[in-house]
């Protein structure tokens, strides 16, 4: 009898042809980033040639998949599922807030809260939504 593969739970983000560029802006923001591999679309497949058909990368340690979807739907991100980012310091939650409210919309200023001295709830211009968070 084969080994059990223990059972891991990825992010998965469904972009509408702009996954590459999302993953490059994404894993330039944090030190820890990178690209783990991308698969693209070839001639005569379902996708637009060249779109992501499917990618992983990183970022501190934590894996997300991503595609560029080739089928219309009408649904995209919700704020209702967000990215959750502990930050080191005021200098990285003032530099993640700027870079991903840029092009994007602001959920909450960062600011004082009842629950955290420093956060701040972004969604990026993919519609992809961060929480920022500052421990005190």
């Amino acid at each position: 009898m084969a080994a059990a593969v223990p059972q891991k739970i990825t992010t998965f983000l469904m972009f509408e042809g702009d996954a590459e560029e999302a993953i490059t802006y994404y894993t330039s923001l944090f030190d820890d980033a990178e690209v783990n591999d991308i698969t693209r679309y070839g001639p005569n497949q379902p996708g637009n040639e060249g779109t992501v058909q499917r990618a992983t990368f990183s970022i501190a340690g934590q894996r997300f998949m991503c595609i560029d979807s080739n089928m219309e739907h009408n649904f995209g991100f919700t704020p209702a599922i967000s990215l959750y980012v502990r930050c080191q310091d005021e200098a990285e939650i003032d530099r993640l807030f700027a870079a991903l409210s840029g092009r994007g919309t602001v959920l909450m200023p960062l600011g004082a809260y009842g629950f955290s001295t420093r956060f701040g709830w972004v969604e990026d211009r993919f519609g992809v939504s961060w929480q920022l968070d500052l421990p005190a």
